[in-house]
C-alpha cells in the first residue's frame, strides 16, 4: 500500500500564512485560522505543504485502505481558498444558498474572496462535519 502523502508536519503555521504572496489571500487566511479554531476547538497544523488542518480522525474503508487525515481544513491557493469540510455537503443546502459566492467539490469548497462569504454561516458548516465525521470515525486522535 502506498504512503500517505498529506500529514502532519512540524511546519509552523503562523510562518507558512506569512509566506502567502498575495496580501489579500494572507488576510483571509488570517480570518480563516480564527473561523476555524472556533468551530473546531483545535489548534491548526499544517497537513503537507499547504493545508492548515485542524484535529485528526483515522479511518479505514472496507477495500482495507486506512489513513489519518484533517477534520476540517484550508489552504490559502493562488486562485481560490480551499477549504476542506470531510463530510461533504449531503446535508448542508440551505447552509449553502446562505453562505455567498463559492464553487465546490466532494468534501471542499472554493472561495475566491472572503468578500460576500457569509463566515458565521461557514463557521456552522465546519462545525456540522467536524461532528458527522466524529460520529463516522473509527478512532480520534486527541489532536
Amino acid at each position: 500500500m502506498a504512503d500517505q502523502k498529506t500529514r502532519p508536519t512540524k511546519v509552523s503555521v503562523t510562518a507558512f500564512i506569512a509566506a502567502v504572496p498575495d496580501a489579500r489571500r494572507r488576510a483571509e487566511a488570517k480570518q480563516l485560522l480564527k473561523v476555524f479554531r472556533a468551530a473546531t476547538g483545535k489548534r491548526p497544523v499544517m497537513w503537507g505543504p499547504t493545508i492548515v488542518g485542524y484535529g485528526s480522525y483515522h479511518y479505514k474503508y472496507a477495500s482495507g485502505h486506512e489513513g489519518s487525515c484533517c477534520l476540517a481544513g484550508f489552504s490559502p491557493r493562488k486562485a481560490a481558498i480551499s477549504v476542506y469540510i470531510t463530510a461533504g455537503f449531503a446535508e448542508m443546502g440551505p447552509l449553502l444558498k446562505k453562505l455567498g459566492p463559492h464553487k465546490r467539490a466532494v468534501g471542499c469548497l472554493y472561495l475566491k474572496r472572503l468578500d460576500g462569504v457569509d463566515l458565521t454561516v461557514l463557521e456552522q458548516m465546519i462545525r456540522t462535519s467536524v461532528a458527522d465525521v466524529r460520529r463516522r470515525a473509527t478512532t480520534l486522535a486527541a489532536t
